[in-house]
């Protein structure tokens, strides 16, 4: 598989590329340029493919000519030795877990493979890389889990003022680990302002080999579609009907994966996703994208540190903008509806919705006659482990929910005894000095 860019269709590069030097310059995303039709395979798997089978497979089918099969299968393996769960709550209701793994967070799954592969890379080129980027949610804890053992990946990651979170000490670079926290004094916006100026000068990309951890960098985004193979295969011998995904929006980054997943050939009839202020539905009820009302090329460059997949989205769709109508069905939905879904789905199924998951059913239940209402079946996808909502939960259901210890430690208050930061001059010190000296005793 090739790359090209969501403004230049000239652009040709190979994986390795694509995810080192993450944005190319002209502003876009990276983009699939081409997809093999992985029918066959697909179709050959079974309830018994393990996930990390899945991964290694699309892997070697796509970016063969890069990676040999050994090395892309040590990639799946080492990346995943824990897998998603599908399991039935009724006749066409399905629900998709994304959180086991080690955080309980479904960034665990894209973050570990970007990881695994960069590592071969650089292992291959024999040099090493910088991660720059910016705590959202618990990118920290995943990023520590994954960067454990690594030798030639380093982390910088921008927490605002009084929120680092998710690291124990051996993380910490100066400790032996693979990731120095910077605190800033400011807010999220601020991090994200340090983290695009940085970028914005390409030089900086290229003297540190800097690149991101976020759904920005395709290899972060690519594992994600293994998640709808891994599904099929143990739908494909008790469904027979249309099979459609509910997910949160979030930043579409699933939405856009799991399109990736149709264009390989992966039998899928439609996502289904709450409507936003950016992707919404027109007067007679088809989902539209606002932002493709500017032309591509003048629009700003894409922020690497705070993305939205939807100009991923909107590339898909390019070359046939009526296509989108049949394949993406977003629902505008309210507060009401949310808790209503989630109450259905815990009187019904004993299922602990948090509030994405909760949005995501309630807009398969306001598109389920367009759907899959006639011998279809619907697989609501999961992200991330109830108890990180679980004030929601409480005040939908009255039930409270524990946290497990692992889930816990991915949010858990950390004190890194560095002074705060405050300027893009700064942040580019501390990653200069990280890509000179890959060894502890540096810091």
């Amino acid at each position: 598989m090739r790359f090209t860019s969501t403004r230049n269709k000239k652009l040709n590069v190979g994986f390795e590329q694509a995810i080192r030097d993450c944005m190319p310059g002209d502003g876009g995303l990276y983009v699939p340029a081409e997809v093999n039709d992985l029918r066959r395979w697909i179709l050959f798997t079974n309830e018994k493919t393990t996930y990390a089978s899945v991964a290694g497979a699309l892997t070697l089918a796509c970016v063969n000519e890069e990676f040999s099969p050994i090395i892309c299968e040590a990639i799946a393996a080492q990346a995943f030795p824990y897998e998603p769960k599908l399991s039935k709550l009724d006749k066409g209701l399905y629900t998709l877990e994304l959180f086991h793994g080690p955080t309980g967070w479904h960034r665990d799954f894209g973050v570990s493979y970007l990881i695994e592969a960069l590592e071969n890379i650089l292992l291959m080129k024999d040099t090493n890389a910088v991660i720059l980027d910016v705590n959202a949610s618990a990118l920290a804890a995943s990023l520590a889990n994954a960067l454990r053992g690594k030798k030639r990946i380093k982390a910088v990651l921008l927490f605002p003022k009084n929120s680092v979170k998710g690291l124990s000490e051996e993380d910490l670079i100066w400790n032996g680990g693979n990731l120095f926290p910077i605190e800033i004094d400011g807010n999220i916006e601020d991090c994200n302002k340090i983290v695009k100026d940085i970028f914005s000068d390409h030089k900086n990309v290229e003297d540190l080999n800097l690149t991101v951890a976020n759904t920005a960098n395709i290899g972060r985004l690519f594992p994600q579609a293994f998640f709808y193979p891994f599904a099929f295969s143990r739908l494909k011998r008790e469904v027979t009907g249309n099979i459609y995904y509910a997910m949160p929006p979030g930043n579409f980054s699933n939405v856009t994966a799991g399109l990736y997943s149709w264009k390989i050939a992966m039998p899928v009839s439609g996502f289904i996703l709450p409507a936003t202020d950016a992707l919404t539905v027109d007067p007679a009820g088809r989902c539209v994208m606002l932002d493709a009302l500017v032309p591509v090329n003048e629009r700003g460059k894409t922020d690497p540190s705070c993305l939205s997949n939807l100009e991923r989205l909107e590339e898909i769709f390019s070359a046939n903008t009526a296509l989108m109508h049949n394949l993406v069905y977003a629902a505008k939905i309210t507060d009401d509806d949310t808790v209503f879904a989630a109450k259905e789905l815990f009187m019904k199924y004993h299922l602990y919705a948090d509030k994405n998951t909760a949005s995501a059913y309630a807009a398969a239940l306001k598109q389920k006659a367009a759907t899959y209402q006639d011998n279809g079946t619907l697989v609501l996808v999961v992200n991330d482990h109830p108890s990180l909502d679980a004030d929601f939960i409480r005040r939908c259901i009255g039930e409270n929910l524990q946290m497990p210890e692992n889930v816990a430690a991915s949010v858990r208050p950390a004190h890194i005894g560095k002074p705060l930061m405050r300027s893009s001059s700064e942040v580019l010190s501390i990653a200069r000095d990280v890509s000179k000296n890959f060894t502890a005793a540096s810091f």
